[in-house]
């Protein structure tokens, strides 16, 4: 075992050019970090420092502080789930269903049905948008706001004093049943009660809960736990992976938290993994097209990587990636098809450079698993002996 503790920060949505495979899902152009870079005065020197900014073009650089390269998705569609899963060793061609024109009839008559309520909404919006359109009729009259954020999602809304919260997980879970039929099959649904009055609502994030589906493979989360390594889950992993392969998660509602809670957990003793998911990027400005927004959420981070890497101890790794894309200048607000970036930083490095380009986010998850000797996935090549 090289590295006592490896620390895997998912950027989500933060990709850096469109796959080899864009024009299938209508992304030709897309670029997540590039448009941002050209679009703002993006200012992330720290990051810049780390081969952040190289990947966008895989620029040759060799001042950079760590190791750094892109990693070409494979697994089929470009949402969260498949993309976590493929870097945790996990091939899966089954495409999550997404619904950005709004769930069909079907279904909704279907989940009135389980409920007993109305279903009002149905649509693909912003999370805030939503209750500040519908707030106020769902409190009055009981009905269950349907929404999605453009991912694989269906989201159920509703005011904590028409509906506890109890009975909105209640009714999640019945809607979790039915949307494991194939021509439904979201990735996840999400309860999402909120409070206030009218004009001041906004969402209890203590109350936010997600159901997803199982992963259908063993993962590397699955092997660490079994060999007895930690893996801990930072912010929305657990819900990604339904709580499997995972012997601690720790909740967070935004990326300042969730760093919080990453810097408190470097401060342990442990041996093993630490996933974490900085979820802003994709869902408060890469769906909402808020270009600004998302260059300040970047820049925010940058301002914390001195401190995350100063808490690495001489045997521990931080890899930084991404699950897909999200560009903020492009069509839509759907996730755009794009590669990852790659960044391997360790105080042990003696010679960080650019990486040949890997062909498959498992390349992370096989890196992972040689590490702590554990027996490889299905899919990916590990490069830990590229580590010097």
């Amino acid at each position: 075992m090289r590295f006592k503790r490896i620390f895997l920060m998912v950027l989500d949505s933060v990709g850096v050019g469109e796959a080899k495979d864009a024009s299938n899902y209508g992304d030709i152009g897309c670029n997540t970090l590039g448009h941002i870079k050209d679009s703002t005065s993006l200012f992330i020197p720290n990051l810049k420092k780390i081969g952040f900014l190289d990947t966008v073009n895989m620029n040759e650089n060799d001042n950079v502080d760590a190791y750094y390269t892109i990693a070409e998705p494979n697994n089929a569609g470009k949402d969260t789930l498949n993309g976590h899963y493929e870097m945790m060793g996990i091939t899966n061609n089954i495409e999550f269903k997404t619904f950005n024109s709004g769930f069909p009839t079907e279904l909704l008559n279907q989940i009135e049905q389980v409920t007993g309520r109305r279903i009002i909404g149905n649509k693909c919006c912003n999370n805030d948008e939503i209750i500040k359109e519908l707030g106020e009729r769902q409190l009055n009259y009981g009905s269950l706001i349907i929404y999605t954020s453009a991912d694989s999602d269906l989201q159920v809304a509703a005011h904590e004093d028409a509906i506890p919260v109890s009975m909105l997980y209640q009714y999640c879970e019945k809607i979790r049943a039915i949307t494991l039929r194939e021509d439904w099959r979201v990735g996840r649904v999400i309860a999402r009660p909120f409070i206030g009055s009218n004009g001041h609502y906004r969402f209890s994030n203590s109350g936010r809960k997600d159901y997803a589906v199982k992963p259908p493979k063993k993962t590397i989360l699955d092997s660490l736990s079994e060999n007895n390594y930690n893996v801990i889950a930072i912010g929305k992993i657990n819900d990604i992976f339904d709580g499997v392969g995972i012997n601690k998660s720790i909740k967070a509602t935004n990326n300042m938290e969730t760093i919080n809670k990453l810097t408190d957990i470097m401060d342990k003793n442990f041996t093993g993994l630490c996933m974490v998911n900085l979820a802003d990027f994709d869902s408060l400005y890469g769906h909402t097209r808020n270009v600004e927004g998302y260059a300040k959420a970047l820049e925010e981070l940058d301002v914390e990587i001195p401190m995350i890497i100063n808490k690495l101890e001489l045997d521990d790794l931080l890899i930084i990636t991404a699950d897909h894309g999200n560009d903020p200048t492009f069509e839509g607000c759907d996730h755009t098809r794009e590669n990852v970036p790659v960044i391997l930083y360790s105080r042990s490095f003696v010679e960080p450079k650019i990486l040949p380009k890997l062909n498959t986010l498992a390349d992370i998850g096989a890196t992972i698993a040689q590490n702590f000797e554990i027996s490889l996935p299905e899919i990916g090549n590990s490069i830990l002996n590229k580590l010097k």
